[in-house]
């Protein structure tokens, strides 16, 4: 039996020999489209040379590329497990033609393929086109020895093509194979009608136009040929299985996870098994490119994931960290072909594991919360879980609203989504976060590029005498021009871009930054001091020189850095975005523990060792490929074509990058860390200057230690210690003031009793308190409730801007009426707008507004009311 590894060889070797170039897999992550979130289709790492703004050095190209569909337009998720045929992540086997060969080829190529090199039985092979394609029906029939009545006829739902809702997209062909018993059965009327019996295998699509926001289709310049494949339902066509993850491709994770769980892959425990090895592959993969779990875009996506994975677990009594232990499991089995895997094996293996832990703290109680609220909902005879509980599932216990929903489905209940919603965008009005993954296009609506890609000149020159190709005028009012050739760098690989002058005898325009498009295209943003610029007039271009000086230092200064990090803290840091500016520079990388102070200075201390050596740069163009081999550093964000551009720091670092650089180390100066920081979950961040930046950052500093020693009457090295003993006494003296305060309070406890009311005959204080912190009230609150003996006392403060409460409550009362201090938090706490609980004798709360304390604190004695008469 063929494994997949050869199955997939043989693909990408049948089409080597029509002369196509084999390419490699882009990552997940999409370099330069901030519309995708993930890579879900062959097509997008092509995206710019279908719409024509970038050219592909090969006409013809085959590939696999690694997709994952979780949101969106493609969102295979909850299939996932549920079938035996959809997946998040997924590997896309393609051939392509850009402006070379068409339908013909494309059609009698794949019928080779399937039923001479894979044996495939033709007579089981049905064939769809678009209801306007009558080329394509006609050559299924011409170049293939199908019979025309099983090449079928279908609308825009089934057989057009497009990538979103804008951008590339044609009509399309569609293969399905018959891999029922009875092949004399076989009925027209079965095909795309989600028959079990009738497979999509292979999609040849035909793109030849580009779709715009308002919906309209233009023809493209060039007609191309764009398939896709899904590697996992082919292989188990060949390998003869009924199931996706009955073929090789899973069943040694779900040997693993057999071994882990000590559970049998069969029965209702089969979708727990296949939801954790599919989640295993989308998650190890997103993580390798760079990605970390979070609370937004693509980090939410891993989160939701592993956590579903982990509640999966849950089912197979796994109630601790696993899933993690499967990662190597993948890596042996994809190694090969996805180096990736085995090169951030460590890295992905602790990302997992962390989150996984993270996610243990609560998910148990969660599911205790979530069973709770069934419960109450039978007992209110309700199918359905309001949005307000499954808000609180979300918000507290980090329960994505897809988790929910499954959790629900699988009791027979439902959810109130649209109350989720309303919950969600009152939360979201309240975040300061904007829309990630939403940006404002850098050139407006309907305007197209029409011109060759810009040559950029500026690793030799900061000034070119160029002219202008195109002139696009902005929605600011400022111009974005696009020049035959630049000595102006865009903004990529986190420098930001250059600015300075575009002039001739009768223009002068100021240029204030420079961005690219499609890979190829420098824009030259603006506004018009002089003139009027028009398509065809010769220019001087002339970059900013001090400003692109001052960036050299700050960009090799992070190369420098990131080596000096992976050498000191261990190879499991990566790249997750940085910035090089003219006066500084960021570094964001992968790490799970704020660094010492220590490591710190050794960090600072290798990179001003390379510095002083004054090592020479090598910068090498190359292959993507050989550059891997040498040893070169991908970096996360970064779109690598065909060449690359290898820096060389000596034998210290080697990275791929198209930033610019200084000639040698020495031309830095001096480095020095000023700030390091958490950034999320497992990234933190580094800032730094380099120069006379960091001699004025050390001279500050010399400049306050010294007005320290001053001050403190001690010499540098004697400062912590003499810190320290004013700290110890500053912390007594506090300690003595809050028991002051707390002594203070109880002279008017007496009072607050004689003003106490009675609710139903339990005795209520309720009181607005001046107080320093909640430990502080707590104290109060445990001698209000000696001193009372009986009854209910409910305190509220405004500390550090935020709204306090502290409710106790003694034995009799709780005892008696069954009302506790926990139940008369939680109905105070949402008055201002807050969150909180505790013991049934003490409960605490806090809240965003500290203008409602007054009325929740009126409010009290109805809360109380209230819930005497539900006992």
């Amino acid at each position: 039996m063929k494994t997949a590894n050869e199955i997939r060889e043989e693909f990408l070797q049948f089409f080597k020999d029509k002369e196509h170039e084999i390419v490699p897999s882009t990552p997940v992550v999409p370099a330069d489209d901030p519309t995708l979130l993930f890579i879900n289709a062959g097509m997008n790492q092509f995206k710019n040379i279908f719409i024509g703004t970038e050219k592909s050095k090969y006409i013809r190209v085959v590939d696999t590329q690694k997709c994952i569909r979780v949101s969106g337009k493609h969102n295979d998720l909850e299939d996932v497990g549920v079938d035996t045929s959809h997946h998040t992540f997924f590997e896309m086997l393609g051939n392509w033609s850009f402006g070379d060969y068409y339908k013909k080829e494309a059609i009698e190529w794949a019928w080779e393929l399937l039923t001479k090199i894979w044996g495939l039985d033709g007579e089981r092979i049905w064939a769809t086109v678009h209801d306007s394609d009558d080329e394509a029906k006609k050559l299924w029939t011409e170049v293939t020895s199908i019979k025309a009545e099983k090449v079928l006829m279908f609308g825009d739902k089934d057989n057009f093509w497009e990538m979103g809702d804008t951008g590339p997209c044609g009509p399309c062909s569609e293969i399905h194979y018959y891999i029922g018993e009875d092949i004399n059965n076989q009925s027209a009327d079965k095909i795309n009608s989600d028959d079990p019996d009738y497979l999509e295998i292979w999609n040849l699509v035909f793109i030849q136009y580009n779709r715009n926001s308002k919906g309209e289709k233009k023809e493209l310049p060039s007609k191309h040929v764009d398939t896709g494949m899904g590697l996992e339902r082919v292989v188990s066509l060949i390998q003869g299985k009924k199931s996706n993850y009955d073929t090789d491709i899973f069943t040694p994770i779900i040997k693993k996870i057999e071994s882990l769980t000590g559970k049998k892959y069969e029965g209702d425990d089969q979708v727990s098994f296949r939801v954790i090895a599919d989640h295993l592959r989308s998650l190890s993969f997103s993580i390798a490119d760079g990605v970390l779990p979070s609370n937004e875009g693509r980090g939410y996506v891993l989160r939701r994931l592993l956590r579903r994975a982990a509640r999966f677990g849950r089912n197979l009594d796994m109630h601790s960290p696993f899933i993690y232990k499967l990662v190597s499991t993948l890596s042996d089995m994809m190694g090969n072909t996805f180096p990736e895997l085995p090169e951030n094996l460590k890295h992905i293996e602790k990302v997992i594991h962390s989150e996984e832990e993270s996610f243990g703290e609560t998910v148990d109680r969660g599911i205790e919360i979530f069973n709770q609220t069934l419960k109450k909902a039978k007992k209110e005879n309700k199918s359905l879980i309001s949005g307000e509980d499954a808000f609180k599932l979300y918000d507290t216990y980090g329960f994505p609203l897809d988790l929910t929903e499954l959790m629900a489905r699988e009791k027979g209940f439902s959810v109130d989504i649209d109350a989720f919603e309303k919950a969600m965008d009152v939360q979201r009005k309240r975040s300061r976060s904007g829309k990630k993954f939403s940006v404002d296009s850098l050139i407006p609506e309907g305007v197209e590029i029409k011109v060759e890609a810009t040559q950029f000149l500026g690793y030799e020159t900061l000034e070119a005498d160029s002219e202008i190709t195109q002139i696009i005028t902005n929605k600011n009012k400022s111009i974005s021009l696009l020049l035959k050739a630049t000595p102006y760098y865009a903004e990529s690989g986190g420098q930001i871009g250059d600015t300075g002058l575009l002039t001739n005898d009768t223009l002068e325009i100021s240029v204030t930054d420079t961005q690219k498009i499609g890979g190829s295209h420098y824009l030259h943003i603006g506004k018009v001091i002089k003139g009027k610029p028009k398509v065809g007039m010769n220019i001087k271009a002339s970059v900013t020189s001090e400003r692109r000086k001052n960036i050299l230092p700050n960009h090799t200064a992070t190369h420098l850095m990131h080596a000096a990090l992976r050498e000191v803290l261990g190879d499991h840091v990566r790249q997750a975005g940085s910035l090089v500016d003219a006066d500084r520079l960021r570094f964001d990388y992968t790490h799970f523990e704020k660094p010492t102070i220590k490591q710190l200075k050794e960090i600072e201390k290798i990179v001003n060792d390379k510095i002083r050596e004054n090592i020479k740069l090598n910068t090498t163009i190359t292959t993507f490929n050989e550059a891997k081999k040498a040893g070169a550093m991908a970096l996360f964000g970064e779109k690598y074509g065909d060449e690359v551009r290898m820096v060389e720091v000596g034998d210290f670092s080697k990275e791929l990058c198209g930033g610019t650089h200084v000639n040698r180390t020495g031309d830095i100066g001096l480095f020095a860390i000023t700030q390091e920081s958490s950034v999320s979950s497992g990234v933190r961040r580094l800032e730094a200057v380099t120069g006379e930046g960091a001699i004025k950052y050390f001279q500050n500093n010399q400049s306050v230690l010294s007005e320290i020693e001053e001050l403190l009457s001690v010499k540098g090295d004697s400062i912590p210690a003499r810190v320290k003993v004013l700290s110890d006494a500053n912390k007594k003296l506090e300690k003595k003031l809050k028991t002051s305060a707390v002594s203070s309070k109880s002279l008017e406890l007496d009072a607050w009793l004689k003003s106490a009311i009675e609710v139903d005959g339990i005795k209520l204080v309720a009181k607005i308190i001046k107080s320093s912190s909640i430990e502080e009230m707590k104290q109060i609150a445990d001698k209000l409730r000696d001193k009372m003996d009986s009854g209910v006392g409910v305190l509220g403060a405004e500390i550090k801007g935020k709204a306090q409460l502290v409710v106790i409550a003694s034995k009799d009362v709780i005892k008696k009426y069954g009302v506790s201090a926990n139940s008369i938090v939680k109905e105070l706490s949402s008055m201002i707008e807050g969150g909180g609980g505790g013991s049934d004798h003490m409960a605490t709360a806090g809240g965003k507004r500290p203008e409602l304390l007054d009325k929740s604190i009126k409010q009290a004695k109805f809360v109380l009311a209230k819930l005497i008469k539900k006992k």
